[in-house]
């Protein structure tokens, strides 16, 4: 194992290995990205590796400033970059969401990107990989964060009858959250804020049926006083602090999102604590490198018999 595979640059994670970088910050030759999320894929890169949905919502948001050359790569599907041999593997986490696994030196390191372990009908069910390293996310890396159960959060719609403003993510939580309301909330309509209504399409075309929903109808929001949810992103939701005649609740996983609205919705699509302790079960690694988040709770769980780094 080697330390130094992956180091911390001004451009983001690099690994001289393979010459590649992972989820890069700054635009770069090579680089190889988990998923379509804003802080993990950026514009303008030379050469890409990623899953097929992942460059299919990248083309969908920067358009031709996508990147400029996508190297499509399955589930599974090995190549090597320099002395790297690397793979994907399922993250769960969003449509086309990827764990790298990375062998070199004939050590195996398992990068998850962001992921979830919480089931999820809208995008692929992780799947683990044995590894020596294991380079976690630690987004709600606390003993005290719990991710209750979705479907038991989604059932509080059902006793809230009037016209519901719901901030979601637009990628990933807004897919997730409406496949959730149509199945345990059938009787809301759910509308779209314009931005989101494109990437439902997207995960549609690949096959994910969403259910029932609807472009934004602001007559229908006026005139129908109950059972309208109106799904937009956190900037028009921040913006319509004041709205009148709605409930507004915002689904995150995070407390302060929670804060200040009529109703609380604690949706995550991050390991929470448990998560990660599992995920380490499962791997199995000699070493945990920490990533996005704070790894000192994980570095003094384990104090005694595996070395954590926070990198």
């Amino acid at each position: 194992m080697e330390e130094d595979f992956l180091v911390k640059t001004p451009s983001g994670l690099y690994c001289k290995y393979g010459n590649f970088y992972i989820d890069a910050i700054l635009p770069v030759e090579n680089v190889l990205i988990t998923h379509a999320h804003g802080d993990h894929a950026r514009p303008h890169n030379q050469n890409i590796y990623c899953t097929t949905p992942t460059k299919n919502i990248m083309e969908l948001r920067f358009k031709k400033n996508a990147g400029k050359i996508f190297n499509e790569i399955k589930y599974h599907q090995e190549f090597k970059m320099g002395e790297v041999l690397i793979s994907f593997l399922p993250a769960g986490h969003i449509l086309g969401s990827a764990m790298i696994k990375m062998t070199f030196n004939s050590s195996i390191y398992l990068f998850t990107g962001d992921y979830k372990l919480q089931e999820d009908a809208t995008c692929e069910s992780i799947e683990f990989c044995k590894a020596d390293v294991l380079i976690t996310e630690t987004t709600f890396a606390n003993p005290d964060t719990k991710h209750p159960n979705p479907s038991d959060e989604i059932e509080k719609l059902n006793k809230i009858e009037s016209n519901i403003l719901l901030g979601v993510y637009g990628l990933g939580k807004a897919q997730r959250i409406t496949q959730l309301i149509n199945k345990i909330c059938p009787q809301k309509n759910i509308q779209l804020h314009y931005s989101i209504y494109p990437i439902h399409q997207l995960y549609e075309n690949k096959g994910y049926h969403l259910g029932n929903y609807q472009h934004y109808d602001r007559k229908l929001m006026k005139t129908s006083k109950t059972n309208q949810v109106y799904l937009v992103p956190p900037l028009t939701f921040n913006a319509y602090h004041k709205a009148i005649g709605v409930v507004k609740i915002f689904a995150s996983g995070w407390d302060n999102l929670q804060k200040g609205n009529d109703e609380k919705l604690y949706i995550s699509d991050h390991v929470d604590w448990d998560d990660i302790i599992e995920t380490i079960k499962k791997v199995s690694p000699k070493k945990v490198w920490t990533i996005h988040g704070d790894g000192k709770h994980l570095k003094s769980y384990f104090s005694n018999n595996l070395e954590v780094k926070i990198l």
